[in-house]
């Protein structure tokens, strides 16, 4: 989200430092909102927080600047963004052929919002609250203890 807030940008960072420091040795990267994504069953673009791709890597007409498939996306959560990343975008990252797991990440409170894709084709979903919180990215192997996604966000702040 261009423009985001403090906390908004703290958050995205967090969750993209501790993903490529778990990532290191797999056939997997993270990349930030820099990274388009097309969502060819929508036809749209999108602009994720957070997304984690796995080798092959398959990105739009050759060039390397459009993802055209991810495994694991996360989005900051805002309020003029939230029902929409909740239902219209969710529904269009669920037509991505290896897309697995969706994390929302508050920014006014600790909370996230994880979904995962079940066997069946269907949806799991967790919610977390505690700083000591685990959140398990089965997909990709990593884990991201929630209050280190939180360590430096200010919840004064009017978002």
């Amino acid at each position: 989200m261009a423009g985001g807030t403090r906390n908004h940008a703290l958050i995205a960072a967090a969750v993209i430092a501790r993903l490529d420091e778990q990532l290191a040795d797999k056939p997997c990267a993270v990349a930030g909102s820099d990274l388009r994504l097309f969502c060819k069953p929508a036809n749209i673009l999108t602009y994720p927080d957070v997304a984690v791709f796995c080798e092959p890597a398959k990105f739009l007409d050759g060039d390397e600047d459009t993802l055209t498939d991810a495994t694991v996306l996360v989005e900051v959560l805002s309020r003029s963004t939230q029902n929409y990343d909740r239902g219209e975008k969710f529904r269009f990252y669920r037509g991505l052929p290896s897309f697995a797991e969706y994390l929302l990440l508050a920014q006014t409170e600790i909370r996230a919002e994880h979904h995962v894709r079940q066997p069946d084709g269907s949806w799991l979903f967790r919610e977390f609250t505690s700083p000591e919180d685990e959140i398990r990215l089965e997909s990709i192997g990593c884990r991201l203890r929630l209050g280190s996604l939180y360590a430096k966000v200010k919840f004064d702040q009017n978002v």
